[in-house]
């Protein structure tokens, strides 16, 4: 395939995916912007008032940009992991896999799908929290930098996730007893600070953890872990499962019946 060709199937693939999620928008863009909603509310203006400042800021300012983070995560990862278990399931995917277009292609595409859809509901929560607190994002560039990186992360992390998946209750087990955890763990609702030392250094290998504070950082300059080694590991963890991801494709392990 030409360059032509290859933008042609990128975008086809693309469009599917932002078209999907957007036709059955009750189910992907209004649920999670209720459940954030009711984050605000609770944890950030009821529990909040009581809890009191955070690192220097207001409890809801603290906690938003650690809602926006998990909404973005978990929005990114169900999106591709849905999306392309549906095609493995419907034996679609089979069809793409022996056409002429390349395999990172076809992860391209997904990935991006996965990506916009976190995008959206980012976007959505932010403009919510904007009804409860104020922000001001210190360090814009970083903040968009996190957003997307973490975006393409967790959505290729989704396509792994539903190569492997034989059912679709299989495509529930990572997000309920992996993704969830780790989540609310990851410093979204506190600082590490507040932990003894042994949990505050476990808490360190924690990946969540450093993508939560340095989108928290970007928002509101503060963080509880180094920027810089935060965006390393994003990167490598990128890298590590765009290889992995395209090792599958092309080995069509799981794929092909």
């Amino acid at each position: 395939m030409n360059r032509h060709e290859q933008f042609m199937a990128f975008a086809t693939i693309l469009v599917k995916e932002v078209r999907r999620f957007f036709r059955i928008w009750p189910q992907t863009l209004v649920p999670p912007a209720i459940t954030v909603a009711l984050y605000y509310v609770i944890f950030g203006s009821l529990i909040g008032s009581r809890i009191g400042p955070m690192g220097g800021f207001d409890y809801m300012q603290f906690v938003v940009p650690g809602l926006i983070m998990m909404a973005v995560i978990t929005n990114s990862y169900a999106n591709v992991v849905s999306s392309f278990f549906g095609a493995k399931f419907q034996h679609s995917i089979e069809e793409l896999l022996v056409s002429p277009t390349p395999e990172w292609i076809i992860l391209l595409g997904y990935t991006m799908g996965g990506v916009a859809r976190g995008v959206c509901v980012g976007v959505i929560v932010t403009l919510l929290s904007l009804a409860f607190t104020s922000l001001e994002v210190v360090h814009p560039w970083l903040t968009v930098l996190v957003v997307f990186a973490t975006s393409v992360l967790f959505s290729m992390a989704g396509l792994v996730n539903a190569v492997y998946a034989n059912s679709f209750d299989d495509i529930s087990i990572v997000p309920t007893f992996v993704l969830t955890p780790l989540t609310y763990l990851g410093g979204v609702f506190y600082s590490i600070e507040l932990l003894p030392p042994f949990w505050r250094a476990l808490s360190q290998a924690n990946p969540i953890l450093h993508m939560v504070n340095a989108f928290r950082h970007g928002v509101l300059g503060v963080s509880d872990v180094d920027v810089g080694f935060a965006l390393a590991m994003i990167a490598l963890f990128i890298v590590a499962l765009w290889c992995f991801s395209l090792h599958l494709l092309k080995s069509g392990k799981r794929l092909r019946q």
